[in-house]
């Protein structure tokens, strides 16, 4: 079976939990120390063999298509200033893979670019990730772990956490059982439905790969909550017709689309970073007593 080489990232949802921050520039190009987190997701993507980016965006996004795009302009004076180091940095951007752009088209909700890209997708499998949140996975990159899975019993993998009695009220918790460790296949999901009755405590996060009959599952969905069209809908519409399997990813997860999430992302890179970790740990210990 082939390896997974196409992602989809939806970026066209408004950002409206960073206001005004992100009036005028999108939640996504928000940065995590000097890259903004997107290409967090990007590099995870490519590390674990992704080749063709679908990045669906909407009005507002054009930022997120330049940062993608070669800037011969700036590369060219980085090179005149005699800032060799930062040019190549700037020209790797948008070496990492081939970009593709889709303007989303249809009603709210992540379904809908998903369904968007379908063109740009053809009939094969494929992988989907958020553009706010990922893992920190210095062993093995998020989609690779759930690439292995897909290569081995060919259906559809979410990406699965494991969450305290408090994370039950905050996430879609999965009723599994487990196949291999930390491999499950997924009986049903449970949305955020509290520690009394979570039929466990593992989470369906971002992070899916996902076959090529998702796209009849979301033109057959009926819009949802909030009259917007969810992907889980149509992804727990194909439960009913195929296996479905959920890994449990070795990582430190972070959601940036949360204010909370985002100033932790900060900190721990900003620790992890070999210049600025050893000044930064000093000043935290400094501040805090």
């Amino acid at each position: 079976m082939g390896s997974i080489k196409k992602l989809v990232i939806p970026v066209a949802g408004l950002g409206t939990r960073f206001l005004p921050a992100t009036k005028a520039q999108p939640k996504e190009m928000l940065p995590i120390v000097d890259k903004p987190t997107i290409q967090y997701v990007v590099e995870n993507a490519v590390a674990a063999g992704i080749t063709d980016i679908i990045l669906v965006t909407g009005p507002s996004k054009r930022a997120v298509e330049d940062h993608f795009s070669p800037n011969y302009e700036l590369i060219n004076w980085l090179k005149k200033q005699k800032k060799d180091d930062i040019a190549r940095e700037v020209k790797k951007i948008a070496d990492l893979a081939n970009f593709i752009f889709v303007r989303q088209k249809g009603p709210y909700g992540n379904g809908t670019p998903i369904l968007s890209a379908k063109s740009v997708i053809g009939n094969e499998p494929f992988a989907v990730l958020w553009g706010d949140e990922f893992f920190y996975t210095p062993r093995k990159p998020h989609l690779k772990q759930l690439i292995e899975v897909f290569e081995k019993y060919g259906d559809p993998v979410l990406t699965a956490h494991k969450v305290d009695k408090d994370g039950t009220k905050k996430y879609g918790i999965l009723d599994v059982v487990e196949v291999e460790k930390d491999t499950y296949q997924v009986k049903n999901l449970v949305e955020k439905p509290g520690p009394d009755k979570a039929p466990s405590q593992i989470a369906a996060l971002g992070g899916y790969i996902l076959t090529p009959d998702i796209f009849e599952a979301l033109e057959k969905t009926k819009l949802g909550k909030g009259g917007e069209l969810w992907l889980t809908d149509a992804i727990f519409k194909l439960l009913k017709k195929r296996p479905i399997y959920a890994k449990l990813v070795d990582g430190q997860y972070y959601d940036t689309g949360s204010k909370l999430g985002y100033l932790k992302a900060n900190v721990d890179f900003a620790l992890r970073d070999k210049k600025l970790g050893k000044e930064f740990k000093k000043y935290l210990k400094k501040i805090i007593k």
